[in-house]
């Protein structure tokens, strides 16, 4: 059994120790919010917070979650309230969608120690995080404007 707390909920699976996380929120949880991408901790698609720091869950053994916690999408704001979901919104940055969730997860790491950062703070925190439909500077945008209405 691993126990750790997810979006504030304290949770306990019966999984192999190396199980990586994105596995377990997904299957496990039903939190679905969270996506593989690549399997190897390169594009960013399975970002969650352990311990407010932004982490790959595909690769993150759950054993290493045992007692701390983890923030996924659905755990950032309940109801889409949080200021870089409201930016998303306001600046159309999805387009096919599906990294945006991981995209969000690295933007508010930044955003919770930098509440102004620089357009080139933002292009280095990013950097990783992978958007197929190229949509990199929309994410900018919703970053810059989220930093300014949050």
């Amino acid at each position: 059994m691993v126990a750790f707390t997810v979006n504030g909920v304290r949770r306990e699976v019966s999984v192999e120790a190396d199980t990586p996380l994105l596995w377990v929120l997904r299957e496990h949880l039903g939190l679905t919010g969270t996506k593989f991408g690549c399997g190897i901790a390169s594009c960013g698609a399975c970002t969650v917070h352990l311990d407010g720091q932004a982490v790959r869950s595909c690769a993150t053994p759950v054993a290493m979650v045992e007692g701390r916690s983890v923030t996924t999408i659905e755990g950032l704001s309940a109801d889409g309230s949080h200021p870089l979901q409201k930016a998303w919104i306001a600046e159309q940055v999805p387009q096919c969608g599906y990294c945006q969730s991981g995209q969000i997860m690295q933007a508010a790491t930044l955003l919770a120690r930098n509440k102004a950062p620089t357009r080139e703070d933002i292009v280095e925190h990013m950097d990783g995080n992978i958007c197929r439909c190229g949509t990199y500077l929309k994410i900018i945008s919703a970053i810059q404007r989220a930093s300014r209405e949050g």
